[in-house]
């Protein structure tokens, strides 16, 4: 793969605003990564892990904030009013 190939790899939108990172990460974990996420190579396979990862932490977050502000309706709510509303 030439150098502008390489760079045209990075030249999608989703790495605009890329960072360049050295990280030193066992051998075993890296090949786990890309087992998983199939990605196309190291970079789309750490993509998607974080990526993943990211999105389960805010899930986890909600469910907490959820927990100790439970949602609530309110007062006259109901389905077919809603429904009425919305149609």
């Amino acid at each position: 793969m030439d150098s502008q190939s390489r760079l045209e790899l990075y030249d999608r939108p989703s790495y605009n605003y890329a960072m360049k990172v050295t990280a030193l990460l066992p051998d075993q974990l890296v090949q786990e990564v890309q087992g998983f996420a199939k990605g196309k190579n190291l970079t789309e396979s750490l993509v998607k892990a974080l990526s993943e990862w990211n999105q389960q932490q805010k899930i986890k977050d909600l469910k907490k904030s959820v927990h100790s502000h439970p949602l609530s309706f309110s007062k006259g709510f109901t389905a077919h009013r809603v429904r009425a509303h919305n149609r």
